[in-house]
């Protein structure tokens, strides 16, 4: 019989880009799992609050305030939490950036820096994470990618390029790791209410663009999502690996 995580004392899941609408969701249902959570996002009020959230449902929490971008200390920041506040079996890659911004406008430096929070952060947090689960011989590593990814889209180039490079380097990684007992998954998101809905000019608009693509006529919620990372964390997906399911009401359908 597999074990529930809230039966196993001291496990840990890190989530990436925390402070926002949809690591939020995710810290908070990982932590309703039996999961302690180390909420990682850059310092300031996001994640304070998503701490304080944490705390007051009564998940053991702890916030990390870290630059994605610094390799050396996205690796440092996990080892610490392994070292100083239990071993970590679940890391979701979530957190990202998306300037919008024309292909042929978009500087090389922009290109650059979200290369490095998108792509080389999720690599950097996997690589280290996997250091640290192979010798206990388990452990889920899930991958946030995007509807973009799949058919493309405009103004976003950079952005599609790193989401599109989370499913193949999850699906590299499962090849490789699985032998260790490591799942790697992808849930692929399709238009979630959150932040990043302010790079559009007109929200109304935008909001019946995606409800006309849809084929459930209303916006998906963030705990929605946050529900199927939750399976792909867990032990009732024992054996799932290598896999994108896609969380989109129906948008695409591959």
């Amino acid at each position: 019989m597999v074990a529930n995580p809230s039966e196993v004392p001291g496990r840990v899941a890190i989530v990436t880009g925390a402070a926002g609408a949809l690591g939020r969701a995710t810290a908070l249902r990982l932590g309703a799992d039996g999961f302690a959570v180390a909420a990682f996002g850059r310092t300031g009020a996001g994640l304070t609050e998503t701490l304080r959230q944490l705390e007051e449902a009564g998940v053991r929490a702890t916030a990390v305030a870290c630059d994605l971008r610094d390799a050396e200390a996205l690796d440092a920041a996990i080892r610490g939490v392994e070292h100083n506040f239990g071993p970590v079996e679940v890391l979701v890659n979530n957190a990202a950036i998306y300037p919008n911004t024309p292909f042929l406008d978009i500087p090389i430096s922009e290109f650059d820096d979200v290369v490095a929070v998108n792509q080389r952060a999720y690599f950097v947090a996997a690589q280290t994470a996997a250091r640290l689960m192979v010798p206990r011989g388990r452990g889920s590593i899930v991958n946030i990618g995007s509807i973009t990814w799949g058919g493309g889209w405009p103004l976003l180039a950079s952005y599609v390029t790193t989401k599109g490079a989370s499913v193949a380097m999850a699906r590299a990684l499962a090849r490789e790791l699985g032998p260790s007992g490591i799942r790697v998954n992808v849930v692929s998101p399709g238009a979630f209410p959150t932040e990043a809905e302010t790079i559009h000019e007109n929200p109304d608009i935008y909001n019946q663009f995606v409800l006309d693509h849809q084929s459930l006529k209303r916006r998906g919620a963030n705990e929605e999502l946050a529900s199927v990372v939750s399976f792909l964390a867990g032990d009732d997906s024992s054996f799932v690996t290598g896999q994108t399911i896609n969380v989109n009401g129906g948008w695409t359908m591959d």
